[in-house]
């Protein structure tokens, strides 16, 4: 059935893709681009703390980096088919304009991440550059909204050149992205190696009395659990999937240009088990060597490269970190709340003006600076989207089996397939509703004993919303009432 296209749901950006030229390596290039970052590190550098040591480390992230392969690939595989941008397949299950409920929110969520990875490649600069005396004196001085000047200057300044790389749209984003990715490989070897051999020997461990690092564990990442022990593993392994829970609702944003399932197979393999697996394993020898060379934990490699002689190492690895963490704001922060703020009204709004709203609210948060704390702000924010990856899975998956009307989904026609009650479907959105009850609610506002299920929060919020919103429509395909 042909279908009016509707211009309150169309713009050439929401459009299915019609250029697919994203390969193996650029797909692989997502991967280093949102992982190779100086949250990323930190967070990895973090969960190695929680795990008590390399090898029980390594087989939490293991654990969790297949999981990650095998979520990523059934969003990917939705993009590849369909063609379209997560706010635009929001739309079979939310309704036309329900999908405005799941946008925004991963909006919001991408617009936070922002404010912290901005936050994380800012503190590099800073690190580096109070080096020198006359920084020490500038930095020293009155306090902007809890941050010194020199904090704030170099805050706006990377703020500022990440929306250089937006305004210049996705091809622009690819090529930047298949630069960035190595590039922050090369200096992070360099950088563990470097300090391996500093400290006279290759250890995964850090060597420290365990109530200390007990304490120092439960400090960095809030999760009172014994290093080492069961719980700190799944924990870790748990965490480390949420990590990404932004990326599975919107990974179709990237897959939609890639030519075939089998592309972006390869892309995705390369990419995410075997890259996540020895980037911990580098953050992890990075973290055990500086502790033997500096005889202090150091989870930010930006304080590391502050402590180096050499002021060309330590510029040339503050530069890396930096663009590092441009590149995933681009990936992962800016891709995504340019479409879905562009769906909310596609006649107004298009690709890059949605990527200026989510810069500009990222710059209001600043003074707040939510993002501190590292895998508890990753639990908090990740768990919101749990409930509505689990509908969108279940919908595109199991009751739809991978059947979807492109054309319906850029119509207001009543008769649509899409249009369910005025433009929402209710079931997808009461079963988001409650799974967030057990996924965001619950972690904060609910009894203390439900506190070691914080970092499963996303899990939970998967598996009931899914759960709710498969039995509320009889296992059958949703429809218009």
């Amino acid at each position: 059935m042909a279908y009016q296209v509707s211009p309150r749901l169309h713009n050439s950006d929401l459009a299915p893709a019609k250029d697919r030229n994203w390969g193996p390596f650029s797909i692989f290039n997502v991967w280093t681009s949102d992982v190779h970052s100086l949250y990323g590190y930190f967070l990895a550098a973090s969960l190695f703390l929680v795990a008590g040591g390399g090898l029980k480390f390594l087989f939490a992230i293991a654990v969790g980096s297949v999981a990650v392969y095998f979520l990523m690939t059934l969003v990917g595989n939705a993009g590849v088919k369909t063609g379209v941008p997560y706010p635009v397949l929001a739309r079979a299950s939310f309704g036309v304009f329900g999908a405005n409920i799941p946008a925004l929110v991963r909006a919001v969520v991408a617009t936070f991440w922002y404010g912290a990875q901005t936050s994380a490649a800012a503190g590099a600069i800073v690190a580096f550059l109070l080096r020198y005396d006359g920084m020490k004196s500038f930095d020293g001085g009155s306090h902007i909204l809890g941050h010194t000047p020199l904090q704030v200057v170099c805050y706006l300044a990377v703020w500022a050149a990440q929306l250089l790389i937006i305004s210049k749209g996705m091809e622009t984003v690819r090529r930047f992205m298949d630069f960035a990715g190595p590039a922050v490989w090369i200096m992070m070897l360099l950088l563990a190696i470097g300090l391996s051999i500093k400290a006279g020997s290759i250890s995964l461990n850090v060597d420290m009395d365990p109530k200390a690092l007990a304490d120092l564990a439960k400090g960095q990442t809030g999760f009172a659990v014994t290093p080492g022990s069961f719980a700190a593993m799944m924990a870790v392994a748990a965490t480390w999937v949420t990590y990404f829970a932004a990326l599975y609702l919107n990974f179709c944003d990237f897959s939609r240009f890639s030519p075939n399932k089998e592309s972006l197979k390869k892309g995705n393999l390369w990419g995410l088990p075997v890259n996540l697996i020895l980037f911990s394993v580098v953050a992890a020898l990075t973290t055990a060597s500086a502790f033997k060379v500096y005889g202090e934990v150091l989870l930010a490699p930006g304080d590391i490269a502050a402590k180096f002689d050499s002021v060309f190492l330590a510029l040339l690895a503050m530069l890396t970190f930096a663009v590092a963490t441009l590149g995933i704001n681009v990936v992962a922060n800016f891709v995504s709340p340019a479409y879905d703020f562009s769906n909310v009204a596609p006649n107004k709004i298009d690709f890059k003006k949605g990527g200026y709203i989510a810069a500009g609210i990222a710059l209001i948060l600043y003074p707040l600076h939510p993002w501190d704390n590292a895998p508890a702000f990753v639990n908090a924010i990740g768990s919101t989207m749990g409930p509505l990856f689990g509908i969108i899975m279940v919908d595109y998956y199991l009751l739809r089996k991978s059947q979807v009307d492109v054309d319906a989904l850029y119509t207001e026609d009543k008769s649509g397939p899409y249009f369910f009650t005025s433009g929402f479907n209710m079931i997808a959105i009461i079963s988001a509703l409650i799974g967030s009850v057990f996924s965001s609610f619950l972690p904060i506002w609910g009894p203390a004993s439900y506190d070691k299920f914080s970092p499963y929060g996303w899990f939970l919020g998967v598996l009931v919303a899914g759960i709710v919103y498969f039995a509320l429509n009889g296992g059958k395909t949703p429809h218009k009432k």
